[in-house]
């Protein structure tokens, strides 16, 4: 990673170990999952970091830039990254109004991968889920021979399926989707800033917690089979036009949250930012 002294750059290298610290603060990422942005003086690049532990980085030195194209280092000579760097790739790719993206492998929302029950909107926080998220299934998309089986996005052919779930177009370039769950693995984020990224991972997974809470006590109260009756209501979820007016809210209320995780990540002394 270029060490220059472009102020533009130097902030998004603040902004995106920032992003990083607060994702690990809130529980959206552990030892595992990243988080990207696209370059922002060449689109054709991408920035992650070198293959730590999110909450462990901490300068412009474990950052690493990316082509687009193909997730290759724009220096061949830099070190180890992530694996998994073509799920970012691939969605920067496909959709140009996209600069930042986030993997996850949050346990609150994996369940969602797997049950067959959708994830929906369940409060204003997290209207930009809609009425349904996606679940991409790595099973459908790995070449016998040529790919593992390990459910990771190694390569761009599995990268560019995941991306395809963001819309409803085969040929689509504007995403329909915020999140897409991929099952028995986590989750891919994607937005048009780091914040409003960092702000959907959260808030997805908060969702996920209040659909979960919200479905087991419905079945205690209810009981957990009958067809949805006047004393038995179904569980009353966003409709669209709730999700797509909180989803307006929520881009113009993005930088209140920030400021607040900005703050709680500097003030507990396990995190460095040295841009």
């Amino acid at each position: 990673m270029s060490l220059d002294k472009d102020p533009v750059l130097s902030e998004l290298y603040r902004t995106f170990i920032s992003g990083c610290h607060i994702l690990h603060y809130q529980g959206v990422l552990d030892a595992y999952g990243h988080l990207s942005v696209r370059h922002p003086n060449d689109p054709k690049k991408f920035i992650m970091s070198q293959y730590i532990a999110p909450g462990t980085i901490s300068s412009r030195v474990d950052l690493i830039e990316y082509w687009v194209e193909n997730a290759e280092p724009v220096d061949p000579t830099a070190a180890k990254g992530y694996s998994e760097r073509c799920i970012h790739s691939e969605v920067l790719k496909r959709f140009p109004e996209v600069n930042s993206v986030i993997h996850s492998h949050s346990e609150a929302v994996v369940p969602y991968s797997i049950s067959g029950v959708p994830l929906k909107a369940c409060y204003h926080m997290g209207g930009f889920l809609g009425t349904k998220t996606p679940v991409y299934d790595n099973a459908n998309y790995v070449r016998a021979g040529v790919d593992v089986p390990d459910m990771l996005i190694r390569n761009t052919h599995l990268g560019g399926a995941l991306a395809s779930h963001f819309t409803d177009s085969e040929s689509g370039t504007s995403p329909d989707y915020a999140v897409v769950l991929m099952r028995g693995h986590g989750l891919t984020v994607l937005a048009p800033t780091i914040q409003d990224c960092v702000l959907r991972a959260v808030y997805t997974q908060k969702n996920a917690a209040i659909q979960t809470t919200s479905l087991l006590t419905h079945a205690a109260y209810f009981g957990s089979s009958g067809t949805p009756t006047s004393s038995r209501p179904e569980i009353k979820y966003l409709s669209e036009d709730e999700s797509s007016a909180t989803l307006e809210m929520t881009r113009w209320s993005a930088m209140r949250p920030w400021g607040l995780w900005l703050r709680e990540v500097e003030a507990t002394g396990l995190y460095v930012n040295r841009g």
